[in-house]
């Protein structure tokens, strides 16, 4: 299913390039580069004094004992970009090779990456437009330290600034499971000493290895606010972060339509939100100034307002979703102003999508206790149940935890206190943070706050976690040899029905292998097993029916 989604999208990339290549009008978006004649372009050279630190001048990169990267980086916008490329180089080349190397893999015809290097310039040709002057030039100072492996698909700056708007493509795409981020906050009588309370799993799927690296990033302009944001190499825009005046920023997809231009993406948005913003009437201010081409939930939580909201974005559309009279927020992939209360694609995506159902999950578990604590929240994000715990199976998108996180975090915005998860997925150490003692004493050996961090999740030790681990190369190896018309063991079908015995799919995909192979009995029977798991989302119902009904009239049942 996942395979066959995959060679669609394919397909409808090359031919949207067969159609557009010969468009005019990305002349001036392919000569624009930002002004860098009133910058110092000279950073000292980084010194390094291990294999995981790294100096220069006042600003450091250093992996902790959990595996996490901290960077602390200040100074003007061309600096930051230059420090930054040059402090996290490796990083930042490893994570573009990662995410890079798959355009070989989909598109391997020279001719057709020529194809596709005129498609990327014409759907970006107006991004420039969209993204302020300030962070075009730190792109431009990273830019600097970008590999020139990949320049077949853009030159250096323009390949860095069309991968901030990658994020936003992976959500427009998001029914391939890229996407399904869960979010919630509480304040108030609903925690434990009445400060708000924010958690967060950040689904962003784009391979194992993208999500190896992360860097917790403490920035340090010359302008704005400080802040500090889960990031990775390349990437200078914010999916989860919180400025020193204790308001964050997280993102959640909505449904949108696949975009035709790009404009300003969400994460350069979060950025001059969380960097300009002190209130959540500041944030409203600058998101509402912007032109966004992907529709998102931007969730802002705030220590002078005490308390979070979600601010609502699609090209067409905009609103802000407050609750009354209650103290408590939860926000998964579809839209709650009124602003969207007609909206046909937020109805049919809440109505068949498994954001309502992660949604009714965080209700339940929330109202499990009467007062949230940060420990509480990271129980939370870590279930992998589903409604009333029951067994969905590991991996099933309804769960919070769908064991596929780049990263999930937890904020205590009135204290500047923030957890983030380590590896592997959110079961990991939560190392905590305290921006007041970073900001005051950037030079540490480390940054994080060690005495707060929350203890990592003993199911990684488990047969069960085990099991999926092994499941997942299975399903892979599954998926390839169908989509190639190859034979698959039996063993090798049972093994992946043993390791995941409760997730629908692993009896989707015996059923798939069985009706190509024209044994049409097993396929039935594994299909109707299916049919009484949890199934992801109503189009998967569908496809698992309508196997059943071609089964059972090629069976004369």
């Amino acid at each position: 299913m996942y395979l066959k989604k995959m060679k669609i999208v394919k397909w409808f990339c090359f031919f949207a390039l067969l159609l557009l290549v010969s468009s005019c009008g990305v002349s001036k978006s392919l000569k624009d580069v930002p002004d860098i004649s009133t910058y110092n372009a000279v950073v000292p050279e980084r010194v390094k004094t291990s294999d995981s630190t790294f100096l220069l001048a006042n600003n450091t990169l250093n992996k902790n004992k959990q595996g996490l990267w901290e960077l602390y980086v200040e100074g003007d916008p061309y600096q930051r970009g230059l420090i930054i490329g040059s402090l996290t180089k490796e990083l930042f080349n490893n994570q573009e090779h990662v995410f890079l190397s798959k355009v070989n893999d989909l598109v391997p015809s020279k001719t057709k990456q020529a194809l596709l290097r005129k498609f990327l310039a014409w759907f970006n040709r107006k991004m420039y437009l969209h993204i302020p002057e300030e962070y075009k030039t730190e792109i431009y100072g990273l830019s600097k330290y970008a590999s020139s492996k990949y320049n077949n698909i853009a030159e250096p700056y323009l390949r860095v600034l069309y991968l901030h708007g990658a994020h936003d493509i992976g959500h427009a795409l998001q029914d391939l499971a890229l996407v399904g981020c869960s979010s919630f906050a509480a304040w108030g009588n609903k925690t434990e000493d009445g400060s708000l309370i924010i958690g967060r799993n950040f689904d962003f799927y784009a391979g194992d290895d993208f999500a190896k690296e992360k860097i917790i990033a403490f920035v340090n302009p010359t302008k704005g606010h400080k802040f500090m944001s889960v990031t990775w190499g390349g990437m200078v825009g914010v999916v989860s972060g919180m400025n020193e005046h204790g308001l964050t920023v997280t993102i959640n997809a909505g449904k949108s339509k696949i975009p035709l231009i790009a404009k300003t993406p969400i994460s350069i948005l979060n950025r001059e939100i969380l960097q300009y913003a002190s209130t959540i009437e500041e944030a409203i201010a600058i998101a509402k100034k912007r032109k966004v081409f992907v529709s998102e939930s931007i969730f802002i939580g705030s220590a002078k307002d005490k308390k979070a909201i979600t601010i609502e974005v699609s090209p067409d559309n905009f609103g802000v979703y407050e609750v009354s009279n209650s103290n408590q927020l939860i926000c998964s992939n579809h839209f709650q102003s009124q602003a969207y209360a007609n909206d046909k694609k937020n109805l049919k995506h809440k109505a068949e999508s498994h954001s309502l159902y992660r949604y009714q999950r965080m209700e339940e578990l929330l109202e499990e206790h009467s007062k949230l604590t940060p420990k509480i929240a990271v129980d939370i994000l870590r279930n992998k149940e589903g409604l009333q715990n029951e067994s969905i199976g590991y991996g099933n998108e309804k769960a919070l935890n769908q064991l596929l996180a780049h990263h999930a975090i937890v904020f205590k915005p009135e204290q500047r206190l923030v957890w983030v998860s380590s590896s592997p997925y959110q079961l990991g150490e939560f190392v905590a943070y305290n921006l007041n003692d970073v900001f005051n004493n950037p030079k540490k050996r480390t940054l994080s706050n060690t005495n707060l961090n929350i203890e990592k999740d003993d199911f990684q030790f488990s047969k069960a976690y085990k099991n999926y681990e092994t499941y997942r190369e299975l399903k892979s190896q599954v998926q390839s040899l169908i989509a190639n018309k190859k034979d698959i063991e039996p063993s090798i079908i049972s093994e992946l029905i043993i390791t995941n015995p409760d997730f629908w799919e692993t009896y989707y995909l015996k059923g798939k292998y069985y009706y190509n192979k024209g044994y049409y009995t097993a396929a039935l029977n594994a299909f109707q097993k299916a049919k009484t798991k949890e199934v992801t989302t109503v189009p998967d119902k569908r496809e698992v029916d309508l196997y059943i009904k071609k089964l059972k009239r090629k069976l004369g049942l």
